[in-house]
């Protein structure tokens, strides 16, 4: 009899102790899926309240994560940043009009609400959460994508974009490599293939000019143009000269070393020029095109954005119009194509740019990478021009 009383109280005594560590001790279990505290509500970013120089960056803990707003959009965790000469230009308000008009084209936003504005085109991370919609990409897939210009950017620890701007990250890559490549991809892409007609089936043998080569659209035009059997003149300064022939360049013209018009003379005329230079380069660029064989002049320095910032959006597009198509006219009346190209954002793009990476064909070109908190001396580095491939900020 008195065991069983011990044994009752015994019992009574551990049912009472689980009770109250139920109650008190124990706390509900929660799913960590970020460096963040997984009830937080911001982010680590880097922002700008103002356009200027580079002092107007500023870092904050509090930005707001970003949320699915529509049901094709994908939530990035950012492994990886980057930093293009776009970025250093939005930062001084460069193209604000226009980008304005796309962020608020009915007007209903007041001056400056664009602030906070987080800069950075680039990413290379993994998803967190997927809209309704999206059908090919899920939680834990490790994606890259290029940010249109008038989206929030990719220098905080999350981004939202949208499902058609992504693309499953080249597995040949880590994060780092990756993000160098979407932005000036995309550029160059849109430039060579979608504006210049140029494919892997109608390559082979043509010859191809490319000024300013070393740059981040230029060494990787150099490398998709070699992709497709083209014959590659690269111009750039002799310092640069050893990358872009690694590259694949066949011939080198080296800008600082004497008249690039004499030196181009000493070659045969070209079926593609692609200039990333823009200036006093395209009057005399196009005269060294094969005449009425279909050659075509495309660059990717327009004045577009400035016309709408000094004109405003409906004086600065029939600016811009009148511009592109009187030269369009004239240059079609020579013999040649002359055309304007744009940066765009595309995930099937990216699964083609993917392709030829992980066949070997398209490297990424790294000049320096930065830590997170380095974010103003990245674009510093940027700003002082002479790129000899990409700058890269790792944010995880």
């Amino acid at each position: 009899m008195e065991f069983l009383k011990t044994w009752v109280l015994r019992r009574n005594a551990r049912a009472a102790v689980c009770f109250w560590k139920s109650k008190v001790v124990q706390k509900p279990s929660v799913r960590k899926i970020s460096t963040t505290s997984a009830r937080s509500t911001v982010m680590p970013a880097w922002v700008i309240d103002r356009y200027g120089k580079n002092e107007v960056l500023r870092f904050t803990q509090n930005m707001m994560i970003p949320i699915i707003h529509y049901p094709n959009e994908v939530i990035i965790k950012v492994h990886a940043a980057s930093v293009n000469p776009i970025d250093v230009n939005m930062r001084s308000g460069y193209g604000a009009t226009a980008l304005n008009m796309k962020r608020d084209p009915l007007h209903m936003k007041i001056k400056g609400e664009e602030f906070p504005l987080t800069l950075g085109r680039d990413v290379s991370g993994v998803v967190m959460e997927c809209g309704l919609d999206v059908k090919y990409f899920q939680p834990g897939d490790e994606v890259w994508a290029a940010v249109p210009p008038w989206k929030q950017g990719t220098l905080s620890e999350f981004v939202v974009v949208s499902g058609n701007e992504v693309s499953h990250k080249p597995r040949s890559l880590t994060h780092t490599q990756a993000a160098s490549l979407p932005y000036v991809a995309l550029t160059a892409w849109s430039a060579i293939s979608k504006v210049g007609g140029l494919n892997d089936k109608n390559c082979m043998g043509k010859r191809i000019l490319i000024l300013g080569a070393s740059g981040g659209v230029g060494t990787f035009a150099i490398q998709v143009m070699k992709a497709w059997d083209a014959h590659v003149t690269a111009v750039c300064s002799q310092d640069a000269s050893e990358l872009v022939r690694k590259l694949g360049a066949d011939d080198i013209i080296d800008y600082k070393s004497g008249n690039v018009e004499e030196q181009l003379k000493s070659l045969k005329p070209f079926d593609f020029i692609l200039d990333n230079v823009g200036g006093s380069t395209e009057k005399w660029a196009l005269d060294f095109l094969k005449k009425w064989a279909g050659a075509t002049y495309v660059t990717l320095v327009t004045p577009f954005l400035l016309n709408v910032d000094r004109l405003g959006l409906a004086d600065g597009m029939l600016q811009t119009g009148v511009t592109v198509g009187s030269k369009t006219l004239k240059h079609f009346c020579q013999g040649v194509h002359y055309r304007w190209a744009f940066f765009m954002a595309s995930g099937p793009y990216l699964d083609e740019i993917a392709e030829l990476v992980d066949a070997g064909k398209i490297r990424p070109v790294i000049e320096q990478t930065f830590p997170f908190s380095k974010v103003p001396e990245a674009f510093l580095k940027v700003e002082r021009g002479h790129a000899r491939g990409k700058t890269v900020i790792n944010v995880v």
